[in-house]
């Protein structure tokens, strides 16, 4: 069997066999198919696709190229929640603590920045001292002790996908259905939870940039967690605008904190109240009303920053950072980016935007880059706001202060301002379980 004409054989349209997708993704975690073959690969998969039957293989020997991790040591019900990324999306910074205050447990594996979008363990890596690649048993210990955990992904986890995930960041294949539900789910059928939670983001800042091919995909994945034995469930929510006002690790974690300090932006909390109620829902915390009550006690009573606060300090962070956010390094140049025209603003390019941080330093444009934690975006108006000629619209932040006027002009590029308010966009679209579709 040759590398060469499997990517020949997809290039021009057939399907792949059990034997030859375990040839291929096995042959590339050994290292004995090389970088070049694989992302002619991607680019095949990603113009041609595949079937119901080959995304299930691939998923499957993925999570097979490393550990099947056993939680079994952990007590009660664990509940998992994946998003499929975007920009502003620091959702697990939140929800993760929401759910351990009201009784869930999360035992989660994250990812680093993808593209325009931001990567979790980016941001926690952006708290001092803390520690995204503790051992099997202080994950489980951590868990134990605080509810939740959230660390990156091993070498011992889906190694198949982690090389992949990297790769597909530099090739132009990152928004491909099969491509991404294999990525995600080899994690989800990898790390041991009972129930999984999918956010599937639509819009401009996403992936998948209609709501048709989100929907799309969020059944793929369902079909594969329930045909694995999982409950899963998916929430599709937009992604067309950018999630809060912070873009960035450090900003995004500040953000975060002002979120469970009961403060914080209106669309973050919301899309933050929806995805926990679903996942302390999931668990059989009670009827989704008496979820939404819980989570937002969690808030009031101050039990889901004390959650993620010990969280932290178990994994060796400086918690002092998070209940006083002002400790955190502030970038060395900013930029005020100045409205160009009176009226509202009627669209926002949430990729462009997320290009625009990557610019600022704040994500990787190669998998060798390194990441400044402070750099990024802070949007003052955002969708639907009035605005006045020169007024700010945005701040940028940076460590390199020659990005700025680059960055600048991708601000202006994603920001169109028009005569008309426009009308109020949806947060979340749609809620997808096995064989059935809810669109709100």
């Amino acid at each position: 069997m040759r590398m060469y004409d499997l990517i020949m054989k997809k290039r021009n349209g057939g399907k792949l066999s059990q034997p030859e997708i375990k040839y291929m993704i096995e042959g590339y975690t050994d290292g004995s198919i090389p970088d070049y073959q694989m992302s002619a690969m991607l680019m095949a998969i990603w113009f041609k696709g595949m079937d119901d039957e080959e995304i299930t293989e691939m998923t499957k020997i993925m999570a097979r190229t490393g550990d099947i991790i056993d939680l079994s040591d952990i007590k009660g019900l664990k509940v998992d929640k994946h998003s499929t990324g975007g920009v502003g999306d620091k959702t697990t910074l939140i929800i993760t603590p929401i759910v351990a205050a009201c009784g869930g447990i999360v035992a989660k594996m994250s990812g680093r920045g993808l593209g325009h979008t931001g990567g979790t363990v980016d941001k926690l890596e952006s708290i001092p001292g803390y520690r995204t690649d503790i051992d099997r048993q202080k994950f489980i210990d951590t868990v134990n002790s605080c509810g939740a955990s959230v660390i990156g992904q091993t070498g011992n986890i889906a190694p198949a996908d982690k090389k992949l995930y990297a790769l597909r960041d530099v090739t132009a294949t990152v928004d491909s259905i099969p491509l991404i539900a294999s990525s995600i789910m080899s994690k989800k059928l990898a790390d041991g939870s009972d129930y999984i939670l999918l956010d599937v983001t639509t819009g401009s800042g996403a992936f998948m940039k209609t709501l048709d091919d989100s929907i799309k995909l969020a059944q793929t994945m369902v079909n594969i967690g329930e045909g694995a034995g999982k409950k899963t469930v998916a929430l599709i929510t937009d992604m067309d605008v950018p999630l809060g006002h912070a873009i960035g690790n450090s900003l995004e974690v500040i953000e975060s904190m002002e979120v469970l300090k009961g403060r914080g932006p209106a669309d973050l909390i919301e899309v933050c109240m929806q995805l926990a109620t679903n996942m302390l829902y999931l668990i059989g915390k009670g009827s989704v009303e008496e979820c939404r009550n819980m989570a937002e006690k969690s808030i009031k009573d101050g039990s889901a920053l004390e959650a993620f606060c010990k969280m932290v300090e178990a994994q060796g962070g400086d918690a002092s950072y998070l209940r006083d956010t002002d400790k955190f390094e502030r970038a060395p140049y900013s930029l005020e980016v100045k409205a160009a025209a009176d009226g509202w603003i009627t669209h926002m390019n949430a990729e462009k935007c997320g290009i625009a941080s990557v610019e600022l330093g704040a994500g990787r444009e190669t998998k060798e880059s390194s990441i400044d934690f402070p750099a990024g975006i802070i949007m003052q108006k955002k969708y639907g706001d009035k605005v006045k000629k020169g007024e700010t619209i945005a701040t940028l932040y940076t460590c390199r202060e020659d990005s700025l006027k680059d960055a600048e002009a991708l601000y202006q590029e994603a920001i169109t301002i028009g005569n008309e308010e426009p009308a109020p966009e949806k947060l979340v679209f749609a809620r997808i379980e096995k064989d059935k579709v809810e669109r709100f």
